[in-house]
């Protein structure tokens, strides 16, 4: 068997050839290409371990800032909640308080209502038994209480003090006018004589005296000259009853309960019959 070396050698020369081709023309790009794609993979591998400590720094940030809100949110809640329950007592010891003021005041405005209420039925009482009592003694005054009130009119007249007996001479020197004698019932002329002596011989002079009645004495003999008095009846001693008891009732203070005093006074009126 022949060999041809010239097919050989241009085989051979062909086959160099093409290995010089391919490794021009495919096989450095191809090592070009995987050495670019594993720098780029590496390039983002770094790229992405950075931007995962990145976002890990961010997450443990947000962890941080998180629990700070947490706990600034806790402590707010916590003071808000010590505020408001602060507040709460606040109001309620307000409330309690004016609750208690407004109490007090309506117990105060009862307490005066009612002092006020049992002031104006005492004097309504006072009133009536006042009226009651003059309207009872008037109804039971005689001529012959007249008589009897006479003779204690007369022994005044002896036991008159002697500052009054003067202050008596003197309106009766001083007077132009008579004296006046009131009565409720119109006195006998013996009565009116031994009136006119009795003040004669008091008065050491002869007293010019005109008698009159006065129903409104209830049961009482009252002589008047020149402004000056002097008498007894069972008015006086009601007027005088009933001007001490709205004094007492003035003080809201009263010793002696009304009618207990006009009780009295019907006894001593009773007791002069």
């Amino acid at each position: 068997m022949l060999i041809d070396w010239f097919t050989v050698v241009a085989q051979a020369l062909n086959f160099l050839v093409l290995v010089w081709l391919l490794k021009r023309f495919l096989y450095h790009p191809i090592l070009n290409a995987i050495d670019a794609r594993e720098k780029r993979i590496a390039s983002e591998l770094a790229d992405a371990d950075s931007k995962k400590s990145e976002a890990q720094k961010e997450h443990d940030e947000f962890q941080r800032k998180n629990k700070a809100f947490d706990e600034q949110r806790s402590a707010l809640l916590s003071k808000a909640t010590d505020e408001a329950k602060a507040e709460r007592d606040r109001l309620l010891d307000e409330a309690r308080k004016a609750s208690d003021a407004l109490s007090e005041q309506r117990r105060e405005a009862l307490t005066v209502e009612t002092d006020n209420l049992k002031q104006v039925i005492r004097r309504r009482t006072q009133d009536e038994v006042f009226a009651i009592a003059r309207k009872t003694l008037t109804d039971l005054a005689t001529t012959s209480l007249e008589e009897q009130l006479m003779e204690v009119f007369i022994r005044r007249l002896g036991e008159m003090e002697a500052n009054m007996k003067t202050a008596l001479s003197t309106a009766i020197t001083a007077s132009t006018d008579p004296a006046v004698v009131r009565s409720a019932f119109e006195l006998p002329a013996e009565q009116q004589a031994l009136i006119q002596k009795a003040l004669d011989e008091t008065f050491a002079a002869k007293v010019q005296v005109r008698f009159d009645v006065a129903p409104e004495l209830i049961s009482g003999i009252e002589f008047t000259v020149g402004g000056q008095r002097v008498g007894w009846s069972i008015a006086s001693y009601l007027t005088s009853l009933k001007k001490a008891a709205d004094e007492d009732l003035s003080q809201q203070a009263p010793s002696t309960p009304p009618l207990s005093r006009a009780s009295t006074t019907t006894a001593t009126a009773a007791k002069i019959s």
